[in-house]
């Protein structure tokens, strides 16, 4: 059993314990429900953004703590200031050290869309989403049949929720696209294993079709990398684990983004 497969059953069990506590009446009288997401692509293409989606990760099942210093609000606030077209906020608290109040506290400090960076198997997540506040919620290809992608991205656009399918190489792309989607991500990362490689990015933009906004996420340290992701099509970058490392994240995005503009 690769961290993958642990990281899905430990998250049918959360599931199952999340419905014994709030209903679903519960989550649709919650202070979001009834919030009009925004929309994805209207910041991720703006011109006056940097094109990144910006994430808060405390911690990883790779890297152990990347860094718990710094308070939610402060980090994605910082984001926001530095250009980010988006926040990306992880709710798996066992191997992530999130929680759901990250993204609620996320949701009251920012008016950018965020997404709910999680390991999504239940249509009972998607509800979830709605009632934090989250614009996006994350599809993973990996561990989701077609049908399940479907059925999920359905509740999540009846929802107004913006939807970004995540892919790591081309049997799950060709497999697992959809009308209902509006982003596909190219993750670096494998997730069975955690190695990281950009390649992945270049090798299989040209396979994504260009109605969905082309999104590369993980291993984006170097602002030429993000130009020559945007030369072959890419229109937005996941970056986490290299601004969180550093003491001020949202100071580093900013430092970031200025070489990018440049460069």
């Amino acid at each position: 059993m690769n961290i993958l497969d642990k990281i899905v059953l430990r998250k049918r069990e959360e599931i199952a314990l999340a419905k014994q506590q709030v209903s679903i009446k519960q989550l649709e009288a919650a202070l979001h429900f009834n919030r009009v997401p925004y929309v994805f692509a209207d910041f991720l293409l703006d011109e006056n953004r940097a094109g990144i989606i910006a994430e808060f990760k405390r911690q990883s099942p790779s890297k152990g703590i990347i860094n718990d210093k710094v308070t939610v609000e402060e980090v994605t606030t910082g984001y926001a200031a530095a250009g980010a077209s988006a926040l990306s906020v992880l709710t798996d608290t066992d191997f992530f050290g999130g929680h759901t109040n990250d993204l609620l506290a996320a949701r009251a400090a920012n008016q950018i869309p965020i997404l709910r960076k999680d390991f999504m198997i239940d249509p009972y997540q998607i509800l979830e989403a709605k009632a934090m506040g989250a614009d996006i919620i994350l599809l993973i290809a990996a561990i989701l049949a077609p049908d399940e992608i479907e059925d999920l991205a359905v509740l999540a656009k009846s929802l107004g929720l913006n939807v970004l399918l995540e892919v790591h190489n081309l049997d799950e792309l060709q497999r697992s696209v959809i009308p209902e989607l509006d982003a596909i991500g190219v993750n670096n990362r494998n997730l069975a294993d955690f190695s990281v490689n950009i390649q992945t990015s270049f090798d299989l933009v040209d396979e994504i079709p260009d109605d969905f906004l082309k999104i590369s996420e993980s291993a984006i340290s170097d602002p030429q990398t993000i130009n020559d992701l945007k030369s072959v099509g890419f229109d937005g970058f996941l970056i986490g684990e290299n601004f969180m490392k550093t003491q001020n994240p949202g100071a580093s995005m900013a430092d970031f983004v200025s070489q990018l503009i440049s460069v």
